[in-house]
Protein backbone atom coordinates (compact mmCIF):
# COMPACT_ATOMS: atom_id res chain seq x y z
CA UNK A 1 0.00 0.00 0.00
CA UNK A 2 1.46 3.39 -1.01
CA UNK A 3 1.16 6.59 1.03
CA UNK A 4 -1.83 7.92 -0.94
CA UNK A 5 -3.76 4.63 -0.55
CA UNK A 6 -2.97 4.57 3.18
CA UNK A 7 -4.33 8.11 3.70
CA UNK A 8 -7.46 7.39 1.64
CA UNK A 9 -8.11 4.16 3.53
CA UNK A 10 -7.79 5.98 6.85
CA UNK A 11 -10.30 8.62 5.75
CA UNK A 12 -12.82 5.94 4.76
CA UNK A 13 -12.39 4.17 8.09
CA UNK A 14 -13.13 7.39 9.96
CA UNK A 15 -16.18 8.09 7.83
CA UNK A 16 -17.54 4.61 8.50
CA UNK A 17 -17.07 4.77 12.26
CA UNK A 18 -20.41 4.45 14.16
CA UNK A 19 -19.43 7.15 16.63
CA UNK A 20 -16.99 10.03 16.45
CA UNK A 21 -15.05 12.18 18.87
CA UNK A 22 -16.60 15.62 18.93
CA UNK A 23 -15.72 19.02 20.35
CA UNK A 24 -12.71 20.03 22.36
CA UNK A 25 -11.25 17.31 24.54
CA UNK A 26 -12.24 18.02 28.17
CA UNK A 27 -9.59 18.43 30.82
CA UNK A 28 -8.55 15.33 32.75
CA UNK A 29 -6.55 14.87 35.93
CA UNK A 30 -3.53 12.56 36.09
CA UNK A 31 -4.64 8.96 35.91
CA UNK A 32 -7.84 9.88 34.05
CA UNK A 33 -8.94 10.34 30.45
CA UNK A 34 -11.77 12.48 29.17
CA UNK A 35 -13.57 11.93 25.90
CA UNK A 36 -16.82 12.82 24.13
CA UNK A 37 -18.75 10.74 21.61
CA UNK A 38 -21.76 11.21 19.39
CA UNK A 39 -24.14 8.27 19.84
CA UNK A 40 -27.12 7.11 17.80
CA UNK A 41 -30.49 7.03 19.57
CA UNK A 42 -31.75 3.60 18.52
CA UNK A 43 -34.85 3.38 20.73
CA UNK A 44 -37.46 5.96 21.71
CA UNK A 45 -40.14 4.77 24.10
CA UNK A 46 -42.41 5.76 26.98
CA UNK A 47 -40.90 3.58 29.70
CA UNK A 48 -37.35 2.25 29.76
CA UNK A 49 -36.69 -0.67 32.13
CA UNK A 50 -33.06 -1.35 33.00
CA UNK A 51 -32.67 -4.96 34.10
CA UNK A 52 -34.81 -8.01 33.37
CA UNK A 53 -34.82 -9.74 36.73
CA UNK A 54 -38.14 -10.47 38.48
CA UNK A 55 -38.71 -6.78 39.26
CA UNK A 56 -37.87 -5.66 35.72
CA UNK A 57 -40.08 -8.26 34.06
CA UNK A 58 -43.02 -7.44 36.34
CA UNK A 59 -42.49 -3.72 35.67
CA UNK A 60 -42.44 -4.21 31.91
CA UNK A 61 -45.59 -6.35 31.83
CA UNK A 62 -47.48 -3.99 34.15
CA UNK A 63 -46.49 -0.87 32.22
CA UNK A 64 -47.62 -2.49 28.97
CA UNK A 65 -50.91 -3.54 30.59
CA UNK A 66 -51.43 0.12 31.46
CA UNK A 67 -50.91 1.15 27.83
CA UNK A 68 -47.33 2.46 27.82
CA UNK A 69 -44.70 1.63 25.22
CA UNK A 70 -41.90 -0.27 26.95
CA UNK A 71 -38.30 -1.19 26.20
CA UNK A 72 -36.29 -3.53 28.46
CA UNK A 73 -32.49 -3.77 28.42
CA UNK A 74 -31.14 -6.91 30.11
CA UNK A 75 -27.39 -7.18 30.46
CA UNK A 76 -27.27 -10.98 30.63
CA UNK A 77 -28.58 -13.60 28.18
CA UNK A 78 -31.96 -14.30 29.81
CA UNK A 79 -34.61 -12.84 32.06
CA UNK A 80 -34.75 -13.78 35.72
CA UNK A 81 -31.51 -12.46 37.20
CA UNK A 82 -30.74 -14.21 40.49
CA UNK A 83 -33.48 -16.77 39.85
CA UNK A 84 -32.04 -18.03 36.55
CA UNK A 85 -28.51 -16.88 35.68
CA UNK A 86 -27.40 -17.05 39.33
CA UNK A 87 -29.18 -20.38 39.89
CA UNK A 88 -31.23 -19.36 42.95
CA UNK A 89 -33.91 -22.07 42.67
CA UNK A 90 -36.67 -20.90 45.03
CA UNK A 91 -39.21 -18.10 45.09
CA UNK A 92 -39.34 -17.82 48.90
CA UNK A 93 -42.71 -17.16 50.59
CA UNK A 94 -45.62 -15.97 48.48
CA UNK A 95 -47.72 -15.02 51.48
CA UNK A 96 -48.14 -14.73 55.21
CA UNK A 97 -49.07 -18.34 55.88
CA UNK A 98 -52.77 -17.57 55.48
CA UNK A 99 -53.08 -15.88 52.10
CA UNK A 100 -51.03 -15.06 49.02
CA UNK A 101 -49.50 -11.57 49.09
CA UNK A 102 -47.46 -11.47 45.89
CA UNK A 103 -50.65 -11.25 43.84
CA UNK A 104 -50.96 -9.90 40.33
CA UNK A 105 -47.99 -10.60 38.10
CA UNK A 106 -46.47 -12.98 40.64
CA UNK A 107 -49.37 -15.35 41.15
CA UNK A 108 -50.14 -15.41 37.43
CA UNK A 109 -46.53 -16.19 36.59
CA UNK A 110 -46.42 -18.96 39.20
CA UNK A 111 -49.60 -20.54 37.79
CA UNK A 112 -48.22 -20.40 34.27
CA UNK A 113 -44.90 -21.87 35.40
CA UNK A 114 -46.66 -24.77 37.13
CA UNK A 115 -48.76 -25.44 34.02
CA UNK A 116 -45.54 -25.57 31.97
CA UNK A 117 -44.04 -28.17 34.33
CA UNK A 118 -41.57 -25.66 35.69
CA UNK A 119 -41.86 -26.48 39.41
CA UNK A 120 -40.81 -30.14 39.71
CA UNK A 121 -38.63 -29.66 42.78
CA UNK A 122 -39.61 -30.46 46.33
CA UNK A 123 -41.01 -27.48 48.23
CA UNK A 124 -41.71 -25.44 45.10
CA UNK A 125 -38.16 -25.32 43.72
CA UNK A 126 -38.23 -24.47 40.02
CA UNK A 127 -36.62 -25.53 36.75
CA UNK A 128 -34.35 -22.75 35.51
CA UNK A 129 -34.80 -23.44 31.81
CA UNK A 130 -38.59 -23.49 32.03
CA UNK A 131 -38.50 -20.25 34.02
CA UNK A 132 -36.40 -18.62 31.28
CA UNK A 133 -38.81 -19.71 28.55
CA UNK A 134 -41.91 -18.60 30.46
CA UNK A 135 -40.35 -15.19 31.15
CA UNK A 136 -39.58 -14.89 27.42
CA UNK A 137 -43.18 -15.73 26.59
CA UNK A 138 -44.87 -13.35 29.02
CA UNK A 139 -42.68 -10.39 28.06
CA UNK A 140 -43.08 -11.04 24.34
CA UNK A 141 -46.85 -11.49 24.71
CA UNK A 142 -47.10 -8.21 26.61
CA UNK A 143 -45.82 -6.35 23.56
CA UNK A 144 -42.77 -4.93 25.33
CA UNK A 145 -39.64 -4.54 23.22
CA UNK A 146 -36.54 -6.08 24.79
CA UNK A 147 -32.91 -6.93 24.15
CA UNK A 148 -30.48 -9.23 25.94
CA UNK A 149 -26.76 -8.53 26.32
CA UNK A 150 -27.66 -4.85 26.49
CA UNK A 151 -26.52 -3.08 29.63
CA UNK A 152 -26.90 0.50 30.83
CA UNK A 153 -23.50 2.12 31.31
CA UNK A 154 -24.46 5.76 31.76
CA UNK A 155 -27.30 8.25 31.67
CA UNK A 156 -27.70 11.80 30.45
CA UNK A 157 -29.40 14.05 32.98
CA UNK A 158 -30.71 17.56 32.38
CA UNK A 159 -31.82 19.35 35.53
CA UNK A 160 -33.99 17.01 37.59
CA UNK A 161 -34.75 14.54 34.78
CA UNK A 162 -32.98 11.80 32.85
CA UNK A 163 -33.15 12.44 29.11
CA UNK A 164 -31.32 9.38 27.78
CA UNK A 165 -29.85 6.09 28.92
CA UNK A 166 -26.58 4.99 27.34
CA UNK A 167 -26.23 1.24 26.74
CA UNK A 168 -23.46 -1.09 25.61
CA UNK A 169 -24.44 -4.01 23.37
CA UNK A 170 -22.72 -6.29 20.86
CA UNK A 171 -23.38 -3.71 18.13
CA UNK A 172 -21.66 -0.94 20.09
CA UNK A 173 -22.65 1.93 22.35
CA UNK A 174 -25.96 3.71 21.74
CA UNK A 175 -28.74 5.57 23.52
CA UNK A 176 -32.37 5.12 24.54
CA UNK A 177 -34.74 8.05 24.94
CA UNK A 178 -37.71 7.58 27.28
CA UNK A 179 -40.11 9.65 29.33
CA UNK A 180 -39.81 7.53 32.48
CA UNK A 181 -36.98 5.22 33.57
CA UNK A 182 -37.18 2.20 35.89
CA UNK A 183 -34.01 0.97 37.57
CA UNK A 184 -34.42 -2.77 38.13
CA UNK A 185 -30.71 -3.56 37.92
CA UNK A 186 -30.43 -4.84 41.49
CA UNK A 187 -27.37 -2.69 42.09
CA UNK A 188 -29.16 0.59 41.40
CA UNK A 189 -26.83 1.35 38.48
CA UNK A 190 -29.11 3.83 36.71
CA UNK A 191 -29.87 5.75 39.90
CA UNK A 192 -26.19 6.02 40.80
CA UNK A 193 -25.32 7.22 37.31
CA UNK A 194 -28.06 9.83 37.69
CA UNK A 195 -26.51 11.07 40.94
CA UNK A 196 -29.12 9.69 43.37
CA UNK A 197 -27.73 9.17 46.91
CA UNK A 198 -27.43 5.59 48.16
CA UNK A 199 -26.30 3.48 51.09
CA UNK A 200 -24.39 0.19 51.20
CA UNK A 201 -24.34 -2.34 53.99
CA UNK A 202 -24.30 -1.52 57.68
CA UNK A 203 -22.91 1.57 59.40
CA UNK A 204 -19.39 0.53 58.37
CA UNK A 205 -20.40 -0.36 54.80
CA UNK A 206 -20.12 -4.09 55.47
CA UNK A 207 -22.50 -6.12 53.27
CA UNK A 208 -23.88 -9.61 53.37
CA UNK A 209 -21.67 -12.26 51.76
CA UNK A 210 -22.48 -13.56 48.29
CA UNK A 211 -22.70 -17.20 47.18
CA UNK A 212 -21.78 -18.94 43.94
CA UNK A 213 -24.62 -21.42 43.56
CA UNK A 214 -24.20 -24.85 42.02
CA UNK A 215 -25.94 -27.88 40.51
CA UNK A 216 -25.18 -31.53 41.35
CA UNK A 217 -25.95 -35.04 40.10
CA UNK A 218 -25.89 -38.44 41.80
CA UNK A 219 -27.93 -37.92 44.99
CA UNK A 220 -29.86 -40.89 46.33
CA UNK A 221 -32.90 -38.97 47.51
CA UNK A 222 -34.75 -42.05 48.79
CA UNK A 223 -31.90 -42.90 51.14
CA UNK A 224 -31.62 -39.27 52.22
CA UNK A 225 -35.32 -39.20 53.10
CA UNK A 226 -34.86 -42.24 55.35
CA UNK A 227 -31.56 -41.28 57.02
CA UNK A 228 -31.43 -37.49 57.06
CA UNK A 229 -30.83 -35.80 60.44
CA UNK A 230 -34.02 -34.72 62.18
CA UNK A 231 -34.81 -31.59 64.16
CA UNK A 232 -32.25 -29.30 62.51
CA UNK A 233 -33.06 -26.00 60.72
CA UNK A 234 -30.77 -27.09 57.87
CA UNK A 235 -30.11 -30.87 57.89
CA UNK A 236 -27.67 -30.64 54.97
CA UNK A 237 -25.31 -28.77 57.28
CA UNK A 238 -25.44 -31.41 60.01
CA UNK A 239 -21.76 -32.35 59.68
CA UNK A 240 -20.31 -28.94 58.88
CA UNK A 241 -18.78 -28.32 62.31
CA UNK A 242 -16.90 -31.66 62.15
CA UNK A 243 -15.72 -31.02 58.60
CA UNK A 244 -14.56 -27.51 59.50
CA UNK A 245 -12.67 -28.85 62.52
CA UNK A 246 -10.96 -31.38 60.23
CA UNK A 247 -9.78 -28.63 57.88
CA UNK A 248 -11.94 -29.57 54.90
CA UNK A 249 -12.63 -25.91 54.09
CA UNK A 250 -10.01 -23.23 53.45
CA UNK A 251 -12.50 -20.79 54.99
CA UNK A 252 -14.71 -22.55 57.56
CA UNK A 253 -18.39 -21.66 57.25
CA UNK A 254 -21.09 -23.05 59.55
CA UNK A 255 -24.01 -21.70 57.50
CA UNK A 256 -25.23 -23.93 54.68
CA UNK A 257 -28.21 -22.13 53.18
CA UNK A 258 -30.08 -24.75 51.17
CA UNK A 259 -29.98 -27.84 48.98
CA UNK A 260 -33.03 -28.26 46.75
CA UNK A 261 -34.30 -31.68 45.73
CA UNK A 262 -35.24 -32.53 42.13
CA UNK A 263 -36.18 -35.81 40.42
CA UNK A 264 -33.48 -38.07 38.98
CA UNK A 265 -30.88 -37.53 41.69
CA UNK A 266 -30.42 -33.87 40.74
CA UNK A 267 -29.86 -31.09 43.30
CA UNK A 268 -29.19 -27.39 43.33
CA UNK A 269 -27.14 -26.05 46.21
CA UNK A 270 -26.91 -22.64 47.85
CA UNK A 271 -23.72 -23.54 49.71
CA UNK A 272 -20.73 -21.50 50.74
CA UNK A 273 -20.37 -17.82 51.49
CA UNK A 274 -17.91 -15.43 49.86
CA UNK A 275 -17.23 -12.99 52.65
CA UNK A 276 -16.19 -9.37 52.12
CA UNK A 277 -17.36 -9.45 48.51
CA UNK A 278 -18.61 -6.23 46.92
CA UNK A 279 -21.02 -6.93 44.07
CA UNK A 280 -20.36 -3.47 42.62
CA UNK A 281 -16.60 -4.02 42.33
CA UNK A 282 -15.32 -6.10 39.43
CA UNK A 283 -12.06 -7.03 41.17
CA UNK A 284 -13.93 -8.24 44.22
CA UNK A 285 -16.35 -10.22 42.04
CA UNK A 286 -13.51 -11.79 40.06
CA UNK A 287 -11.82 -13.03 43.22
CA UNK A 288 -15.20 -14.33 44.38
CA UNK A 289 -15.81 -16.35 41.22
CA UNK A 290 -12.35 -17.93 41.44
CA UNK A 291 -12.69 -18.74 45.14
CA UNK A 292 -16.28 -19.97 44.72
CA UNK A 293 -15.32 -22.45 42.01
CA UNK A 294 -12.44 -23.78 44.10
CA UNK A 295 -14.75 -24.20 47.11
CA UNK A 296 -16.97 -26.63 45.20
CA UNK A 297 -14.27 -29.30 45.46
CA UNK A 298 -14.37 -28.77 49.23
CA UNK A 299 -18.14 -29.15 49.29
CA UNK A 300 -17.93 -32.24 47.10
CA UNK A 301 -15.66 -33.82 49.72
CA UNK A 302 -18.01 -32.68 52.48
CA UNK A 303 -21.04 -34.22 50.80
CA UNK A 304 -19.31 -37.53 50.00
CA UNK A 305 -17.25 -38.12 53.13
CA UNK A 306 -19.09 -36.28 55.91
CA UNK A 307 -22.76 -35.82 55.07
CA UNK A 308 -23.08 -39.18 53.28
CA UNK A 309 -26.65 -40.59 53.69
CA UNK A 310 -27.12 -40.76 49.91
CA UNK A 311 -24.53 -38.16 48.91
CA UNK A 312 -21.58 -40.59 48.55
CA UNK A 313 -21.67 -40.49 44.74
CA UNK A 314 -22.56 -36.85 44.21
CA UNK A 315 -20.69 -34.91 41.54
CA UNK A 316 -20.70 -31.27 40.51
CA UNK A 317 -22.57 -30.44 37.29
CA UNK A 318 -21.92 -26.69 37.13
CA UNK A 319 -21.51 -23.46 39.02
CA UNK A 320 -23.72 -20.50 38.14
CA UNK A 321 -22.70 -18.07 35.42
CA UNK A 322 -23.72 -15.13 37.62
CA UNK A 323 -22.75 -14.48 41.24
CA UNK A 324 -25.51 -14.84 43.83
CA UNK A 325 -25.38 -11.32 45.26
CA UNK A 326 -27.68 -10.64 48.21
CA UNK A 327 -26.93 -7.00 48.90
CA UNK A 328 -25.27 -3.98 47.34
CA UNK A 329 -26.65 -0.44 47.06
CA UNK A 330 -29.91 0.78 48.52
CA UNK A 331 -31.13 3.80 46.55
CA UNK A 332 -32.53 6.61 48.65
CA UNK A 333 -36.10 7.55 47.84
CA UNK A 334 -38.82 9.86 49.09
CA UNK A 335 -39.10 7.58 52.13
CA UNK A 336 -36.69 5.12 53.72
CA UNK A 337 -38.45 2.06 55.11
CA UNK A 338 -36.90 0.95 58.42
CA UNK A 339 -36.83 -1.88 60.91
CA UNK A 340 -39.33 0.10 63.01
CA UNK A 341 -41.82 -0.13 60.12
CA UNK A 342 -41.16 -3.86 59.88
CA UNK A 343 -41.65 -4.41 63.62
CA UNK A 344 -44.90 -2.38 63.63
CA UNK A 345 -46.29 -4.40 60.68
CA UNK A 346 -46.73 -0.96 59.18
CA UNK A 347 -49.70 0.21 57.14
CA UNK A 348 -49.09 3.10 54.73
CA UNK A 349 -51.56 5.38 52.92
CA UNK A 350 -49.55 4.91 49.70
CA UNK A 351 -49.29 1.13 50.06
CA UNK A 352 -48.60 -0.76 46.83
CA UNK A 353 -48.41 -4.23 48.36
CA UNK A 354 -47.82 -6.24 51.52
CA UNK A 355 -45.19 -8.84 52.20
CA UNK A 356 -44.03 -11.23 54.91
CA UNK A 357 -40.53 -12.69 55.15
CA UNK A 358 -38.04 -12.69 58.05
CA UNK A 359 -35.02 -10.43 58.32
CA UNK A 360 -32.61 -12.70 56.46
CA UNK A 361 -29.16 -11.15 56.91
CA UNK A 362 -26.55 -13.86 56.33
CA UNK A 363 -23.58 -14.05 58.74
CA UNK A 364 -21.00 -11.34 58.10
CA UNK A 365 -18.10 -13.70 58.81
CA UNK A 366 -17.36 -17.40 59.20
CA UNK A 367 -17.13 -17.43 62.99
CA UNK A 368 -19.70 -19.15 65.20
CA UNK A 369 -20.87 -15.92 66.89
CA UNK A 370 -21.88 -14.42 63.51
CA UNK A 371 -23.78 -17.58 62.63
CA UNK A 372 -25.62 -17.60 65.96
CA UNK A 373 -26.56 -13.92 65.47
CA UNK A 374 -28.07 -14.80 62.10
CA UNK A 375 -30.12 -17.65 63.56
CA UNK A 376 -31.34 -15.42 66.39
CA UNK A 377 -32.53 -12.72 63.99
CA UNK A 378 -33.98 -15.06 61.38
CA UNK A 379 -35.62 -17.64 63.65
CA UNK A 380 -36.66 -15.68 66.73
CA UNK A 381 -36.03 -11.96 67.08
CA UNK A 382 -37.85 -10.58 64.02
CA UNK A 383 -40.06 -13.46 62.90
CA UNK A 384 -43.73 -12.80 62.19
CA UNK A 385 -46.68 -14.92 63.24
CA UNK A 386 -49.02 -16.48 60.69
CA UNK A 387 -51.21 -13.87 59.02
CA UNK A 388 -48.86 -10.93 59.72
CA UNK A 389 -47.28 -8.75 57.06
CA UNK A 390 -45.84 -5.30 56.42
CA UNK A 391 -46.93 -2.67 53.93
CA UNK A 392 -44.70 -1.46 51.09
CA UNK A 393 -45.11 2.28 50.45
CA UNK A 394 -44.91 3.71 46.94
CA UNK A 395 -42.47 6.38 48.14
CA UNK A 396 -39.60 3.87 48.46
CA UNK A 397 -39.73 3.41 44.68
CA UNK A 398 -39.31 7.14 43.87
CA UNK A 399 -35.63 7.98 43.44
CA UNK A 400 -34.73 11.07 45.41
CA UNK A 401 -34.22 14.22 43.34
CA UNK A 402 -35.00 12.77 39.88
CA UNK A 403 -38.48 13.42 38.58
CA UNK A 404 -38.69 10.55 36.08
CA UNK A 405 -36.86 7.68 37.78
CA UNK A 406 -38.36 4.76 39.72
CA UNK A 407 -36.47 1.95 41.42
CA UNK A 408 -37.71 -1.64 41.85
CA UNK A 409 -36.25 -4.82 43.28
CA UNK A 410 -33.64 -5.35 45.97
CA UNK A 411 -32.23 -1.80 45.79
CA UNK A 412 -35.40 0.08 46.83
CA UNK A 413 -35.20 2.70 49.61
CA UNK A 414 -34.90 0.80 52.89
CA UNK A 415 -32.45 0.28 55.70
CA UNK A 416 -30.27 -2.83 55.73
CA UNK A 417 -32.62 -4.85 57.92
CA UNK A 418 -35.69 -4.35 55.73
CA UNK A 419 -33.62 -4.93 52.58
CA UNK A 420 -32.85 -8.40 53.96
CA UNK A 421 -36.59 -9.19 53.82
CA UNK A 422 -37.75 -7.34 50.70
CA UNK A 423 -34.94 -8.57 48.43
CA UNK A 424 -36.50 -11.94 47.47
CA UNK A 425 -38.39 -12.77 44.27
CA UNK A 426 -42.07 -12.41 45.32
CA UNK A 427 -41.39 -9.00 46.87
CA UNK A 428 -39.52 -7.99 43.69
CA UNK A 429 -42.66 -8.81 41.72
CA UNK A 430 -44.61 -6.45 44.01
CA UNK A 431 -42.25 -3.48 43.68
CA UNK A 432 -41.79 -4.19 39.97
CA UNK A 433 -45.46 -4.22 39.03
CA UNK A 434 -46.06 -1.07 41.08
CA UNK A 435 -43.16 0.72 39.37
CA UNK A 436 -44.49 -0.31 35.95
CA UNK A 437 -48.02 0.92 36.67
CA UNK A 438 -46.72 4.17 38.20
CA UNK A 439 -44.45 4.78 35.22
CA UNK A 440 -47.39 4.41 32.83
CA UNK A 441 -49.44 6.85 34.90
CA UNK A 442 -46.55 9.33 34.92
CA UNK A 443 -46.23 9.03 31.13
CA UNK A 444 -49.93 9.77 30.76
CA UNK A 445 -49.47 12.85 32.97
CA UNK A 446 -46.60 15.27 33.40
CA UNK A 447 -43.89 12.60 33.60
CA UNK A 448 -43.21 13.20 37.29
CA UNK A 449 -43.21 9.95 39.26
CA UNK A 450 -43.26 11.82 42.58
CA UNK A 451 -46.64 13.37 41.83
CA UNK A 452 -48.45 10.23 40.63
CA UNK A 453 -52.00 10.02 41.98
CA UNK A 454 -51.58 7.24 44.54
CA UNK A 455 -55.27 6.35 44.64
CA UNK A 456 -55.28 5.98 40.84
CA UNK A 457 -52.18 3.80 41.13
CA UNK A 458 -53.80 1.63 43.78
CA UNK A 459 -56.92 1.23 41.63
CA UNK A 460 -54.77 0.17 38.67
CA UNK A 461 -52.86 -2.30 40.83
CA UNK A 462 -56.05 -3.81 42.25
CA UNK A 463 -57.40 -4.23 38.73
CA UNK A 464 -54.09 -5.95 37.90
CA UNK A 465 -54.70 -8.39 40.74
CA UNK A 466 -52.66 -6.89 43.60
CA UNK A 467 -53.59 -7.57 47.20
CA UNK A 468 -54.21 -4.14 48.78
CA UNK A 469 -56.49 -4.57 51.81
CA UNK A 470 -55.67 -1.11 53.21
CA UNK A 471 -56.09 0.94 50.04
CA UNK A 472 -59.03 3.34 50.38
CA UNK A 473 -60.13 3.10 46.76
Amino acid sequence: MNRREFIAGGALALAAAPVAVTGKEPDARPGEIAYARTLPVKVETDVFVAGGGPAGVAAAVAARAAGARVFVAEGFTCFGGMGTAARVPEFMPWGDGVRDLACGFGTRFRARLKAAGGMPGQGGAFDFEVVKRVYDEVVAESGADFLFQTRVIDVVRAGDAITHAVVAAPSGIWAVKARVYIDATGNGDVAVQAGVPFEKGDATGHMMPASLLSSWFGVDWERWAQERPKGLPQPFGAELARACADGVFAEPDLHLSAVCRFPGGYATANVGHLFNLDGTDERSLTKGYVRGRVSMKEYERYFREYLRRGFENVRLAETAALMGVRETRRIMGDYVMTLDDYMKRAVFPDEIGRYSYPIDIHPSSADKAAYEKHREEFDRLYRYKRGESYGIPYRILCAKGVRNLLVAGRCVSTDQKVQASIRVIPACYLTGQAAGMAAALAVAGAGDVHSVDVKALQRKLKDFGAYLPNAAV
